[in-house]
This record gives structure tokens, sequence and C-alpha cells, in this order.
């Protein structure tokens, strides 16, 4: 089979999240441990990084794949879901899994797939760990799909255990209160395997403890320890300076991160707290994590965290979803000077809207869109629903046609902003 047969013969045959939502998700780990015993537990030869969390786990797996790269490590990254090519989530320093590697696993292993009936996610996350041990990785950063304890990822035994933050999504799947999601989340921490906490929720925070507790894991907070400010200022590049103080060495860490989004404050303390975790296991130091984060998109090819995507009129598009996640995004481009506001937006069909679309700005001209994907809410309705919550505009059967529609009539001094959904933002780049 050619590289594309073998993409539909894998979305015709097993079920993605990604693509028709929560009928995709299976609440445990039989068929991964299936496949991990057939496979021979490859993810034993390497060590491993966990990171779950409802925002930042992204942005955050990224940066410390990169400043591993940066320390001379072969490392492997695992994260979904991709934007543009399925090869996006399994990347080794960097460089995405070859085509014939995807070909030649399901070719090869295609009885097992057949007799285990895998999901896309259960699959997919076989053949990342299976590539990482063929290629002798010294080290894996392995990104949660959904959740944590039921996660199909969550078969390893890392060196570290990371978790963002806590907010509401997928509350359907993983628990109708913030609690109960951060127990789901808390299911990635291992017996004796220190975890970071990025953001500490005092209504949390008991959950944390106890679970780290009833396993003998080292628990941190990172926002006890750092400070991070970051410049007001973006360059062209969509880069800016930070500052990060260390409360309990009294020193200050700066150095340039090429992520955008003020957002990215609350994962660069994460990222501080991690590293100094990780230096029990791996040679690395301060000048190492520094490059690593001012390297992190070269490094990674991370894309879509507020991404500029032009100048004059400033184009930005960020895969923000959630309404934390939103809020941040929606504060930010308030703060930022424009004569006139431009926002493409488009969800997912399960995405709760009722809450979140009170937060965008109403006067803003509106492109109400839908992205090429099983999942994507119909534009008309969505046109209905913000109409609802008083934002105006028109809609557009697809995301080129929309973000067409808004450079032609936004001026040199406005702002395009592209968002809602990740599927819109990977459509618009």
């Amino acid at each position: 089979m050619t590289y594309e047969q073998t993409l539909k013969y894998l979305y015709s045959r097993l079920p993605a999240f990604h693509r028709i939502g929560k009928a995709a998700y299976k609440a445990n780990l039989d068929n991964t441990l299936k496949l991990d015993e057939y496979f021979g537990h490859p993810h034993e030869s390497y060590r491993t990084i966990h990171v779950a969390g409802t925002n930042g786990k992204g942005s955050v797996s990224h940066m410390i794949a990169s400043f591993l790269q940066e320390a001379g490590y072969r490392t492997g990254l695992y994260t979904s879901p991709h934007l543009r090519d399925f090869r996006e989530r399994i990347k080794i320093n960097g460089e995405m899994i070859p085509k014939r590697e995807v070909t030649d696993f399901i070719r090869k292993h295609r009885d097992i797939i057949r007799s285990v009936s895998p999901s896309f996610f259960e699959m997919t996350v076989a053949l990342a760990f299976d590539y990482f041990g063929r290629k002798n990785v010294d080290a894996a950063v392995i990104e949660t799909g959904l959740g944590g304890r039921l996660d199909s990822t969550n078969i390893i035994k890392p060196v570290l255990s990371v978790i963002t933050n806590i907010g509401h999504d997928h509350m359907d799947l993983l628990g109708d209160t913030l609690e109960k999601v951060a127990r789901e989340k808390a299911g990635i921490i291992k017996e004796g395997v220190p975890v970071v906490i990025g953001e500490t929720m005092q209504e949390l925070t008991d959950v944390y403890v106890s679970s780290a507790a009833g396993r003998n894991a080292e628990i941190f907070f990172a926002d006890e320890r750092f400070r991070c400010v970051l410049d007001d200022n973006i360059n062209i590049k969509g880069e800016r300076r930070f500052e990060i103080e260390d409360l309990r060495e009294k020193n200050r860490i700066t150095g340039v991160i090429p992520l955008g989004g003020d957002y990215q404050s609350r994962n660069l303390q994460t990222v501080l707290q991690a590293s100094c975790i990780l230096r029990r296991s791996f040679d690395i130091n301060e000048n190492c994590v520094i490059r690593g984060i001012g390297n992190t998109v070269t490094n990674t090819g991370l894309k879509g965290r507020w991404q500029i995507l032009g100048q004059k009129p400033l184009v930005v598009c960020d895969t923000g979803h959630n309404r934390e996640g939103l809020e941040y995004v929606i504060r930010q481009i308030s703060n930022i000077p424009k004569t006139g506001l431009h926002i493409v937006l488009g969800f997912v069909s399960d995405k709760d809207v009722a809450s979140i679309l009170p937060l965008f700005p109403r006067d803003a001209e509106y492109y109400f869109t839908k992205a090429s994907v099983q999942r994507a809410m119909d534009e008309k309705l969505l046109a209905a629903k913000a109409f609802g919550s008083g934002l105006n505009g028109n809609s557009y059967p697809d995301v080129k046609g929309a973000v067409k529609a808004a450079r032609r009539n936004a001026s040199v001094s406005d702002m395009i902003f592209i968002g809602g959904s990740t599927f819109v933002v990977a459509e618009a780049i």
C-alpha cells in the first residue's frame, strides 16, 4: 500500500477521536496492553517523560523535548492531534516518522491489528513506542491524548510525570467536576516517580497530594518555586523575551521563547520545574534548557500556538479551544493595538459553545466556518448560536473561504484571529 492508502485504511478501520469524537474513546487499557505485549514492551528500552493536562501539555512536551535535544540526547516526541500530517504525532529530534515506516508497520502487523481491533489512538501509541525503540532513542516525551488514568500512553514507567493544569474540557468523559477530572489526570502518577504540577488550584491540591502520597511520589508545584514574566513586545517572528525568578535559589533566568501566547508564562514555569527534576536522570544544565526553549519551533516543528501568519494586517492563529485556554487568548487579543478585529471561528460539534461564545468580543466582525472533518460543527448552526451571544458576522462553508473573506475585509492596521478548533487552525496554516 502507498502511504495515502495506508492512512485511508487506518481511518476506515479504526475509530479516531479527532474525527468522530467520544464514540472512539475506550475507558480501559485492554487493547493497549495486548499490543504492548505483542511488541515486547518497547517503551522499557528508553527513558520517558509523561505529560498530561487540559491546556499547555503540547507546548510543555515540545519544550522539554527541545532542551533534551540541545543536551545531545536522541529524543522521541509523541503528541496529538496532528495539524496537517499524521506523522507530526511521532518525531525523533524533530523529524517526522518516515512514510515508509508507517506503511511497513501496518503491512507487517496487520494481523494483530485485525485481531485486537484497536482505536486509531491505541494503534498510534503502539506505532510510536515501537518506532522509538527500534530507532534507539535515549528518551521520549509522551503526551497523553485524553485524560490520564485510562489513556493509552499510561502503560509507561516514566522518570517524571507532569500535569500542566486542569480545566473544563472533555468533562462528559472524564467527570462532571474539576475534582473528578483532576483524579483522572493524576492517574499518570506512578509509584516512586516524581510529579510536577504546573498550576496550583487550591480546590485540587488535596487530589494531587493524596495521589502522590499513595504512590510514594515526590510532588512539586511549579508556580510555588518559579515566577515568569513575559515582555509585552512580540517581534515579527512571534518571539518574546522572558524573565523567570527562581524563588528558592534567589536568582533570575532570562531568555527568548518563540511561542508568543501570554499563557506560555505558566508553561515556562512548568518546564523550568521539570528541568530541575530531570537533572537527576539526564546531564542537562540551565544553558541547555534556555537554548531548548528558544529553539522549540526549530527543534520540534511546533505550530499553532499564537502563530503569526501575516503582518499588515496582523494575522494570528491559536489552537486554544476550551474556556480556560480561550480566556487567555481573548485577553491577549484585546490588548493588541488595532483599528478593527476580524475573527475566523469554528468549533467541533460536541463543544459546549454556550459557555465559550460569551467570552468573545462583540465589537469584532465574525467569519463562522467549518473545518473539513466529520466532527466539525455546521457553520450556520454556529452562526445562529453566536448571534444569540451578540456576535455578528457571516458563515462560510470552508476555512479557506472564511480566511480569504477576512483578509479581503481587513485594513492593514486591523487584526485577524483564527481559532476555536485545532482543525480550523490546521487548515488555515
